[in-house]
């Protein structure tokens, strides 16, 4: 059974039943339309949307990091994050913020400032070198993605002697080097979609209980992402269903926490997991038909 838990704010948060994290960019050029929100009735909505389905925790983006994304100044992204975050503490000041930037600087006043209570970093500290001891100073959960280069080039990067050892080897270093410097709560992405291909990206999701060994919560961010569309010759837009499927699969894989643009229905794949899983059909409460 699944004990562990994420430290919010002086709150343990289990992880027993996986948690549902709503994505909110507040950007013009995020790959998916459906979750760009710039104006404060739109971004209001959006996160009324996420809590109202069951999201637990909301991720804010001020920097879209799709491979033809514009460049985003670090105050311009702080500008963006900062509407949003001054709308959540107007609205929903108990709602738990992650705040999705690989700018020490902006993770730093986003927690400080505005109340974040996660930094969720595309570049594992790469991008910027203050990241990790900014993360250990503030005292917040970090969640540790695995990218190669940067978004404008990590396509270039797919070249591995074995994807997941290679992957493991990148978590331990960076697990090494954070834990020395006091940061307790470590959040693990694989990173679906960056510096793999395709491929690659369905043996990740093929091998995701192999990230067991480092017994920290793990996070899979698949949703609406190219391994769906290309696949099935589709857009994203037209991606919800396919979504669903490798929510699913990430969930009986081991996955603790979503990242999602449709919270309600990775809601609903929790649900049903959590009861697929029961051994004692008995305690279900529910009626055979």
């Amino acid at each position: 059974m699944n004990d562990r838990t994420i430290n919010i704010k002086g709150n343990l948060i289990s992880l027993r039943t996986p948690l549902v994290m709503g994505i909110l960019n507040v950007t013009p050029d995020s790959f998916y339309a459906g979750s760009r929100k710039q104006t404060e009735a739109g971004i209001h909505s959006r996160i009324t949307s996420i809590l109202e389905e069951g999201g637990r925790i909301i991720d804010i983006g001020g920097y879209s990091s799709r491979p033809s994304a514009a460049e985003v100044t670090g105050k311009e992204e702080m500008l963006r994050v900062a509407l949003a975050m001054q709308i959540m503490s107007k609205h929903y000041p108990e709602a738990i913020v992650s705040v999705d930037t690989f700018r020490a600087d902006v993770a730093r006043r986003s927690v400080e400032i505005y109340g974040a209570a996660v930094i969720n970093d595309i570049s594992g500290g790469e991008l910027d070198a203050g990241m990790f001891e900014t993360v250990a100073a503030l005292r917040v959960p970090y969640i540790l993605m695995h990218m190669r280069g940067t978004p404008k080039t990590m396509q270039q990067h797919t070249t591995y002697d074995d994807l997941i050892v290679d992957i493991r080897k990148y978590f331990a270093d960076k697990i090494y080097k954070l834990e020395l410097l006091g940061v307790n709560d470590i959040i693990l992405d694989p990173g679906f979609g960056f510096s793999k291909t395709t491929a690659q990206n369905f043996e990740l999701i093929r091998r995701l209980d192999e990230f067991a060994i480092f017994e920290l919560p793990l996070l899979a961010g698949v949703s609406r992402k190219s391994m769906i569309y290309k696949t099935l010759g589709i857009s994203p837009d037209d991606s919800l269903n396919g979504t669903t499927v490798m929510n699913t699969v990430a969930l009986l894989k081991g996955a603790d926490i979503l990242r999602v643009h449709d919270v309600k229905e990775a809601v609903e794949a929790v649900r049903l997991i959590e009861q697929y899983s029961q051994k004692n059909d008995a305690s279900c409460g529910c009626t055979s038909e």
